[in-house]
């Protein structure tokens, strides 16, 4: 097995051993504290740009099947773990994590200190780095500047749908547009598990084309990158918000219908990014356990609340977690409902937009 290498903005040099796709590949380096789900996390579009480090030490045990992938290829510049299983042993597996980055083109090491590693983003924040794999060793002056350049660009755009598609269910309650952020597909599954037709569109599409279908409810999604870039995409929320007709918005989704609605978003030290994040609901009381994937936060002083409440915290650092519209039928989530796996406390979240979207149906406020 060749040496692989991962280096960090700061100067600092990781040796391990190289796994998947051997190349070099630039990234920002994020680390996700999930024990299990690497095939979900491999596989989320929110990724994209991005090279992730799993805290837990064993990676790959129950290998990846055909089933789990929240899209149909990994979005991540890279992958590291601290130890890679070459054999994994589950009923429904299909192909090793090795086998699956190789498919796919994804460079990755093992072997690194990930708890070192780990601690290194917690207190600096997360930052730019490279994995390289023995024989692809970079140009020391020209790799310092493209690290140091680095920027995730245009991450909507790479990872919407190109056209539009419907995810029909029998004798459905309501009729549901989805406009595709970067899309995990059990976002799909909950909203018809919930009795809900869905259908698919570009994050682009034009607020008028999206009213004109005459849906009961409008779904914003999750997705990479930072939301204030995505300037067109505000403007088309703000019109459907105006509209009237129910919006339910999670992580990206939050952050955009935040941005619409005058708030502000900035970026957090080193994000949230696991199954285990504290969040509770300031109306009822309760605190969640949620799955969160997210590097941007809405900053709360900048919510105006005469418009719009502040839902849920983090319990962790006190960032915004939901918003609710009070005169308008919306409200929104930064954390995943329908995560898998992951806790499952949140899931009536779609039970309440499905009520919501009936009752507005019914003229009812």
């Amino acid at each position: 097995m060749k040496k692989a290498f991962l280096r960090l903005n700061n100067g600092e040099v990781f040796e391990g051993r190289s796994i998947g796709s051997e190349g070099l590949s630039i990234g920002e380096v994020v680390f996700n504290t999930g024990m299990a789900g690497y095939q979900e996390v491999l596989t989320d579009p929110s990724y994209y740009g991005q090279i992730v480090c799993m805290t837990y030490p064993l990676i790959g045990n129950y290998g990846i099947n055909t089933d789990d992938g929240e899209s149909a290829r990994p979005w991540g510049k890279g992958f590291i773990v601290r130890e890679l299983c070459d054999a994994p042993s589950n009923w429904r597996v299909a192909e090793t994590v090795d086998t699956f980055l190789k498919r796919h083109r994804v460079v990755g090491i093992e072997g690194i200190d990930t708890r070192h590693l780990t601690r290194t983003l917690r207190d600096s924040g997360v930052m730019n780095g490279v994995i390289y794999t023995e024989g692809f060793e970079p140009e020391e002056d020209k790799i310092k500047r493209e690290i140091e350049d680095y920027r995730i660009e245009g991450a909507v755009e790479a990872v919407t749908c190109g056209a539009s598609e419907r995810y029909p269910v029998d004798n459905p309650k309501c009729r549901v547009a989805l406009l595709d952020f970067g899309i995990k597909r059990n976002i799909v599954r909950s909203l018809n598990k919930f009795g809900c037709d869905v259908t698919v569109f570009p994050a682009h599409t034009k607020a008028a084309d999206i009213l004109r279908g005459g849906f009961d409810g409008i779904q914003l999604t999750n997705g990479p990158g930072d939301p204030a870039d995505n300037v067109g995409i505000v403007a088309t929320v703000r019109e459907l918000i105006k509209s009237g007709v129910p919006v339910f918005g999670i992580c990206l989704g939050h952050q955009i219908v935040a941005l619409a609605s005058g708030a502000k978003t900035g970026k957090l030290k080193y994000g949230h990014r696991g199954g285990n994040q504290p969040v509770k609901d300031l109306k009822k009381d309760r605190t969640y356990i949620t799955s969160q994937n997210h590097g941007y936060a809405v900053i709360p002083e900048s919510v105006d609340q005469s418009e719009v409440e502040i839902s849920h915290i983090n319990l962790n650092d006190n960032t915004v977690e939901g918003l609710r519209f009070l005169k308008k039928p919306v409200f929104t989530v930064q954390f995943h409902p329908e995560g898998c796996p992951g806790p499952q406390d949140t899931q009536g979240l779609f039970l309440e937009f499905v009520g919501l979207m009936e009752k507005t149906k019914r003229g009812e406020r």
